[in-house]
């Protein structure tokens, strides 16, 4: 019988605004309703009108159609501020448009082939942290350091201006403190009036913002040729039409945003799929087989990655079901039409991508973990907007291949050595920022 894995708790009945808020601090999934993984779209009102979307279509017109009238909700660009101001991620229109651009070439196929070597070396040392584990590991740890030294060199060309427990230990204060829903949002406290997290995270905010900086104050005193890497474009970025460049703090933002995102969603895709291989056994025998029968003992490389299809299925299947960032929320601006239902200025849009990968309608199985669906002769149909563990549209992120060819090259290369196990505790998804297992995954390590 298919695994069914963990999923976050769902309520099938009204919630008063207090329960709401707690549940939303608590862990943002649990705001999704049972309605939500069977029906479209759901519609309710709590201080203002709200609607909970989760159909292909509709994300389609919101993502692409009609981009313009759904901007990030001011709860999210508040949750996200402090540590990444008006950066990529939290800009919109012309301000997102420049920023793109200056980031693009960086994360082009060419270039992302030549960082294989870096992440091949990744994948060994990993090999070499879990050999020496004592039989028992905690893989969101292992994973969050194997993907840290890689972004660092695709951002800044080396890590030395960065301490990987310190900078890691900052961001999940941070995740945990701004990075959760406020109660003062659900009781209908102004904008502008401080929200106790924001004041809490200010530490970790603080120490990012210090290794970051120093990092960039490092390469303008470089006198011999830069490095082709993030930092790099990011200073000779400029709007072509107005001139304007970032300014010192918008370089720290943007940095800090593409170091955490670079890493932390990678790391938490190969955390998860580990603990599904783990309880799921005869599709981690299948996967050991595949790496084993292609890599014959060495770590991968980015010309293995063909020969190994079903490496790739683990790790979709494991965003399918463990997406990156689990609900997004939008702001309309302009009356608009949604699954037949009207959209008015002012409604607040939650982007459930949860529950649009494990709806009933969409997904034979939903609950199942089904490595084989995402194979190329599965036959089954699927909507491009039906699975969007990376977005979509023009927004859709901008470091996908990095992140795909990175995890990858370390689940096979892992894969191949080691026999994993449950141990307990059992992992819960709690959403903080990215869906993250609370307190961990814990897994029995035997060497094969």
């Amino acid at each position: 019988m298919p695994f069914i894995p963990v999923g976050a708790p769902i309520h099938r009945r009204r919630l008063s605004r207090l329960e709401t808020a707690l549940a939303a601090r608590r862990n943002v999934l649990e705001l999704i309703p049972a309605l939500s993984y069977r029906q479209p779209i759901v519609s309710g009102e709590m201080l203002m009108r709200w609607h909970m979307l989760a159909d292909p279509a509709g994300m389609k017109r919101v993502m692409l159609d009609n981009l313009s009238n759904y901007p990030k909700s001011e709860i999210m660009r508040r949750m996200l501020r402090p540590a990444i101001g008006d950066s990529l991620f939290n800009a919109d229109g012309a301000e997102w448009k420049w920023q793109r651009r200056a980031v693009v070439p960086v994360f082009t196929h060419r270039n992302v082939l030549a960082l294989a070597p870096a992440m091949t070396r990744t994948a060994a040392r990993a090999c070499d942290r879990l050999r020496a584990c004592g039989g028992r590991a905690e893989m969101v740890t292992e994973m969050l350091t194997a993907t840290f030294d890689v972004i660092c060199d695709v951002a800044l060309s080396g890590r030395e201006h960065f301490d990987a427990q310190t900078f890691g230990a900052a961001i999940t204060d941070y995740f945990r403190t701004a990075g959760r829903a406020s109660l003062l949002d659900f009781l209908g406290f102004p904008d502008w009036f401080p929200r106790p997290g924001e004041l809490l995270a200010g530490r970790s905010v603080r120490t990012m913002h210090e290794m970051v900086a120093a990092a960039i104050e490092a390469r303008r005193r470089q006198t011999d040729a830069p490095a082709d890497d993030l930092l790099a474009h990011m200073l000779q970025a400029q709007d072509p039409e107005t001139g304007q460049r970032m300014s010192p703090r918008d370089l720290v933002f943007n940095m800090q945003f593409f170091i955490v995102a670079g890493h932390e969603t990678t790391a938490l895709a190969l955390a998860w799929s580990l603990y599904l291989l783990a309880n799921a056994p005869g599709e981690q025998h299948k996967a050991r087989d595949q790496a084993r029968g292609v890599l014959q003992g060495r770590a991968a490389g980015p010309d293995d990655l063909a020969a190994l299809p079903f490496i790739r299925q683990i790790l979709e299947e494991a965003m399918r079901l463990y997406p990156p960032v689990g609900l997004l929320a939008r702001t309309v601006v302009a009356e608009d039409q949604l699954c037949g239902r009207t959209m008015r200025p002012g409604d607040i849009l939650f982007l459930p991508i949860w529950a649009l990968h494990r709806h009933e309608l969409l997904w034979e199985g939903s609950q199942e973990f089904r490595p084989d669906r995402f194979a190329h002769d599965s036959g089954e149909v699927r909507d491009k907007y039906q699975y969007l563990p990376f977005g979509a549209g023009p927004r859709v992120c901008v470091g996908a291949d990095f992140a795909m060819m990175q995890a990858q090259i370390i689940l096979a290369t892992i894969v191949q050595h080691f026999r994993f196990a449950p141990s307990l505790p059992d992992p819960r998804p709690v959403m903080m920022m990215t869906v993250r297992p609370e307190p961990g995954v814990f897994v029995e390590v035997t060497p094969v």
